[in-house]
């Protein structure tokens, strides 16, 4: 008896149940009615966001809390464009994401037809891959790829597009159970050689300090690394993507070096004679000037994506592997041969931290936003996830809030998209039922994805919406402030914002204010008691600006502080 025959819209939904998917986020269309009807009779959760934007973002924190791949869904034309700006934050921070695009049938590519984009085009610059499925006999496989692909290797984004055909048309399904692509291999396992010689490095350097970044969150390494550094007793400095790879509050923790990092984070850098950098990418706000950074240190640069090695910064000692896979490694040859921990060196990393805190004013009549976190701290003793928007309030969160858990602080570190962190937080909470999500924003940001209120209130979806409001574009500001001599173009929202309480109660959701000191405790408080998602206004000093601060393209021990150069 031969195998009943299915729609491709049922291949779809079938293909996600054998990867294990249990929530979706989307936004429902005209090429995507035969999906979203048998959506209708699936017991896969769909969320129905308000802007498809939203739908990639809450697909890519749902991915970065859990390590699983997020899936977000939209038609096709504007659909399919609204969900690019998610798509590339995704890709610049590897993240697991597989995105599905309705599309024309397969005969009116090409023609114009209504609502046709050509998607594949668009994002093959912001995905790790793309696939237009033009025949349903190979959707299945396809879908086993785009998983497969998303989630081994460097994780990145992969788009499934999809002629309203294939949904339509019909196959027998077949889920392959494994799959191997000739093309795609990556290493996962670090050259013995090169990490025998890597501990030799380390034994013999004075001043070693590690770089973390989001490569070892990815490759949930946070315990080996936490071993690496007991075994070796070396400051470790931790990139935004990398912030609770390691604790904050340890005493090897250098806490995060850059552009807004600790004074003495950078400093250390610069002094050292060794980087051994896992998972990270040595971009521009870790780095400053190219040629300034680190200048007496030789780079051991561990990463699986060969193509980051050498890109930024000259290498020494390459090793291409999963941060798991090799840290294990090196931590096996280094319980056989202990290295003793550099004292002289630990004694200036000492005195480094003493001679530059992170210090802010503190005012009783005006909320300082640093305060703010310091509370939040406190309230949930470290037992919460975290998101971001993007401007000073995410470097204030990176800066103040203790981060000790991998894949608990979830921003936009690469691409800088305003409007992330609110969907990224409904992710999270979705791929965490129970926990505590808390949005840090601005209120610049947040009015990027405000619409999604609706969600979380038709859902009641729990994030808690911190939003440090002081009326300003502030991280523009705090460059027009320094850098263009206090000519605030474009970026005094004073007089222009909404009254957030009044929006949020206009969504059916919790508002808090709160305009002094004294208050920020209690409605705090009162937000993370409410069993359902909250916005909290918080009124700070309107020209507080993040420091330390490092000049763009400037070295990164030249840095600007409260009181002038550091």
């Amino acid at each position: 008896m031969s195998a009943e025959k299915m729609k491709g819209s049922k291949i779809l939904l079938e293909s996600l149940k054998k990867e294990g998917v249990t929530d979706i986020f989307g936004y429902p269309g005209g090429k995507v009615l035969h999906i979203y009807d048998d959506i209708y009779k699936s017991d896969i959760k769909h969320y129905l966001v308000r802007h498809e934007q939203a739908a990639a973002h809450a697909a890519d924190g749902y991915a970065r809390s859990t390590g699983k791949v997020g899936v977000c869904l939209a038609t096709s034309g504007p659909g399919a464009t609204n969900l690019v700006t998610g798509i590339a934050t995704a890709n610049m921070d590897s993240v697991p994401m597989v995105a599905f695009t309705g599309q024309v049938s397969s005969g009116d590519i090409g023609t114009d037809s209504f609502q046709e984009a050509d998607i594949i085009g668009i994002t093959m610059p912001v995905t790790k891959h793309n696939f237009l499925v033009k025949d349903v006999k190979d959707l299945a496989l396809t879908i086993k790829k785009a998983f497969y692909i998303a989630r081994t290797g460097r994780p990145g984004p992969v788009l499934v597009d999809l002629p309203v055909d294939v949904t339509v048309n019909k196959a027998i399904f077949n889920y392959p159970e494994s799959i191997i692509i000739p093309s795609y291999k990556p290493t996962t396992k670090g050259s013995s050689r090169q990490i025998k010689n890597a501990i030799k490095m380390i034994r013999e350097a004075k001043q070693p300090v590690v770089l973390a970044g989001g490569g070892v969150i990815s490759a949930n390494a946070s315990e080996e690394l936490r071993e690496f550094i007991s075994l070796t007793k070396m400051p470790v400095s931790s990139t935004l993507l990398g912030l609770g790879a390691y604790p904050y509050n340890d005493y090897y923790s250098l806490q995060m070096p850059g552009m807004h990092g600790t004074a003495f984070s950078n400093f250390a850098i610069q002094e050292a004679d060794l980087l051994i950098s896992i998972g990270m990418r040595f971009d521009d706000r870790i780095t400053g000037k190219l040629d300034t950074f680190a200048p007496n240190a030789k780079v051991i640069h561990i990463d699986i994506d060969p193509a980051e090695i050498g890109k930024c910064i000259a290498t020494v000692l390459p090793i291409v592997g999963d941060a798991k896979e090799v840290l294990k490694e090196m931590n096996a040859y280094l319980k056989e041969e202990s290295i003793e921990a550099k004292e002289p060196w630990l004694k200036i990393i000492e005195k480094l931290k003493l001679d530059y805190p992170l210090t802010y004013k503190m005012d009783k009549n005006a909320i300082s936003p640093q305060y703010v976190l310091e509370v939040l701290n406190e309230l949930t003793n470290g037992d919460a996830f975290y998101t971001t928007e993007v401007g000073t309030h995410q470097m204030w969160a990176a800066q103040y809030l203790n981060h000790t858990q991998p894949r608990h602080f979830i921003s936009s570190g690469g691409l800088g998209t305003m409007g992330f962190g609110f969907p990224a937080a409904m992710g999270v909470q979705v791929a965490n039922p129970g926990k505590t999500v808390i949005n840090i924003a601005g209120d610049g940001s947040f009015q990027m994805n405000i619409q999604e209120l609706s969600t979380v209130s038709y859902y009641n979806i729990p994030v808690k919406n911190i939003i440090l409001n002081n009326q300003w574009l502030g991280m523009v500001r705090q460059w027009q402030e320094l850098f263009f001599e206090e000519r605030y173009s474009s970026t005094n929202l004073e007089g222009m914002q909404p009254d957030f309480v009044k929006v949020a109660e206009a969504y059916g959701v919790l508002g808090l204010r709160a305009t002094k000191p004294a208050e920020v405790r209690e409605v705090l408080k009162r937000a993370l008691s409410h069993n359902g998602p909250v916005v909290v206004d918080i009124r700070v000093v309107r020209e507080e600006n993040v420091f330390p601060m490092v000049p763009a393209g400037g070295a990164i021990d030249k840095m600007i502080g409260e009181r002038g150069s550091i």
